[in-house]
């Protein structure tokens, strides 16, 4: 079960990254990230090497890897794309724009639905002890995480984030975050020179 500690221990690094980053800790801060990032490539790896406790259909298992690419992609195009990621995992200070649009006007932490889904493959392709408890720690873990950010850390870091965290749920997407979503992807790829622009048209189209 060391990978369900490494995992652990992965989160505990992230939050020293986002402590450091607020102290503006350059070095600190990419080592953080450098330790978090090692602790998980490890903790899943060593996940993939578990034989399963159960056999499932073939197809069951190609659903649970497409499931865990998915979540991967998806985190990625969150966590390292729609966010500047040089600031912000990078830069001496913290990086101090919000971005409120794309996934981010989905939910606050789009990031945790995403590493639910690539869990949830892992789960079904994998099938073994470790992932069984590793799976739902590490979502725990997650949780509580994200909402140390939302509610400590994020209002320190961005001086919009009372009016975000108002403006958009911090998990489960509703109606109105999905449409407002779709809105700003449209708005970005009709209008990607002006990003400002796009999402203050599509906040008006969502008070309409």
């Amino acid at each position: 079960m060391s990978a369900v500690w490494l995992g652990a221990l992965a989160f505990l690094m992230a939050l020293g990254f986002d402590l450091a980053s607020l102290g503006g800790r350059s070095t600190l801060k990419r080592t953080m990230l450098a330790v978090a990032a090692l602790l998980f490539f490890i903790a899943f790896y060593q996940i993939l090497q578990q034989p399963p406790l159960f056999s499932v259909p073939s197809w069951i298992v190609a659903t649970g890897i497409l499931l865990s690419l998915l979540g991967l992609v998806l985190s990625v195009y969150s966590l390292a794309i729609e966010i500047p990621a040089r600031r912000t995992y990078l830069a001496a200070d913290a990086a101090d724009q919000l971005i409120t649009t794309g996934t981010y006007a989905l939910t606050r932490h789009p990031g945790v639905l995403w590493f639910a889904l690539l869990l949830l493959g892992l789960v079904i392709a994998n099938r073994s002890a470790v992932i069984l408890v590793a799976a739902p720690v590490w979502l725990g873990l997650d949780l509580f995480y994200v909402w140390i950010q939302d509610r400590f850390l994020f209002p320190r870091q961005f001086p919009d984030y009372e009016h975000y965290r108002q403006q958009t749920p911090m998990l489960i997407p509703t109606a109105r975050s999905i449409r407002r979503c779709w809105r700003t992807f449209r708005c970005s790829a009709s209008s990607p020179a002006a990003p400002d622009q796009s999402l203050m048209r599509a906040e008006i189209g969502e008070q309409k």
